[in-house]
């Protein structure tokens, strides 16, 4: 029996979520890139328009680990799909089922939404992540990059327009 549960956030998880993306940089070595606040992960969640949506992993009442995530499309399914931003589990709490469980509900939500995939990005050195999810049945793409704009950079792109 497993003695965690996984449900979707409400405001209360804010803060604890907000410590868990902190935590997660942090291990990527990171920390330096997170200038986000609560307030605005907040809104995100559970504002007038909610860009983005989390589901938390608690143990006795503690937030442990997190999914979030939100919608992209396919235009070649032309169905939407479930992209996974971030998932993590406190390192003492690895090993339990837990990530599996975050990774099994959201794929559950997107077989109820009738979505065409559900994707997420991983780290190239992070070895342990990329087996852990190739065992739970996903394809690493070796042949995709992200890219990437942001700050003065997207700054400058959009003025390009103009």
């Amino acid at each position: 029996m497993n003695n965690f549960k996984i449900r979707g956030a409400v405001p209360a998880d804010v803060q604890a979520i907000f410590r868990l993306i902190k935590a997660l940089a942090e291990y990527e070595k990171l920390s330096h890139l997170v200038t986000g606040n609560i307030q605005d992960l907040e809104n995100h969640l559970f504002g007038e328009q909610p860009y983005i949506e989390a589901i938390v992993a608690e143990v006795e009442a503690k937030v442990v680990g997190f999914g979030l995530f939100f919608y992209n499309y396919s235009t070649f399914l032309t169905k939407p799909g479930i992209y996974l931003e971030d998932i993590f589990v406190l390192p003492e709490y690895r090993r339990q089922g837990i990530g599996k469980a975050i990774l099994s509900y959201l794929a559950d939500l997107a077989v109820a939404r009738d979505a065409g995939r559900l994707e997420w990005s991983v780290l190239d050195w992070n070895e342990s992540a990329i087996s852990f999810y190739q065992q739970m049945g996903a394809t690493v793409l070796p042949d995709w990059r992200i890219c990437r704009v942001t700050g003065k950079s997207l700054i400058l792109m959009a003025q390009s327009l103009h």
